[in-house]
């Protein structure tokens, strides 16, 4: 038992590892954009308005077939939904309204692409893809809901297997891929990883609670 837990504490450390590798290097590769809309009148809340714009015009997009057109639009509303934070840390343009703005609108963006593509399965009879899209919106609501409330308590709950960066960039290549028959197999995979991700943050609050009361 104890050389389990011992695997799966090096498992979880080499996930966040991983998951700071690329979350630096996303950063630093789109640093050069945000320096300059960071030095601009544009506002992050008009950036996060326009991701949630162009997230929600990728579902027709969606509905209608347009894949590969559905995941660029996808991806540059997600790559806003990324610079929104970050031009408000450097223009010292961060606000409470903000991050709220932010984190709601992330969740309606989210929702309704998983929505039409929940549509697209049930118009083509796939109700087991239709399950797998709605399983994968519960459980994101999920993992954001429970850091939000963890954290509410004073806890911290960062960990997971599937946050909402892999989510977004795992959809987005499944949209990309569609043509190859990828997506399927993605809405399978974030249905278990999105659940196994809100299991693995009920836990690890546990065992904060646990050693607050030791």
């Amino acid at each position: 038992m104890t050389e389990r837990r011992g695997k799966g504490f090096l498992n979880m450390l080499y996930i966040e590892k991983l998951r700071y590798f690329y979350s630096t290097e996303a950063r630093r590769l789109f640093s050069p954009i945000t320096s300059v809309l960071g030095r601009t009148s544009i506002s992050p809340n008009f950036l996060t308005v326009v991701g949630l714009a162009l997230t929600i015009a990728a579902a027709p997009l969606v509905w209608y077939g347009h894949y590969v057109t559905a995941a660029i639009v996808f991806t540059l509303g997600s790559i806003c939904d990324m610079l929104d934070g970050a031009v408000a840390r450097l223009s010292e343009r961060v606000t409470p309204m903000g991050a709220f703005l932010d984190s709601t609108f992330d969740r309606v963006g989210e929702g309704v692409v998983l929505t039409a593509i929940a549509l697209v399965y049930a118009r083509d009879g796939n109700l087991w893809l239709v399950g797998a899209a709605f399983a994968t919106m519960i459980g994101s609501f999920l993992v954001s809901y429970t850091r939000a409330r963890a954290e509410a308590l004073g806890l911290e709950c960062k960990v997971g297997l599937m946050t909402r960066p892999e989510r977004l960039v795992l959809l987005g290549i499944g949209l990309l891929l569609q043509k190859f028959g990828v997506l399927p197999v993605v809405m399978y995979i974030l249905a278990v990883l999105t659940a196994v991700t809100v299991l693995q943050r009920i836990l690890h609050v546990r065992q904060q609670f646990r050693q607050t009361e030791r």
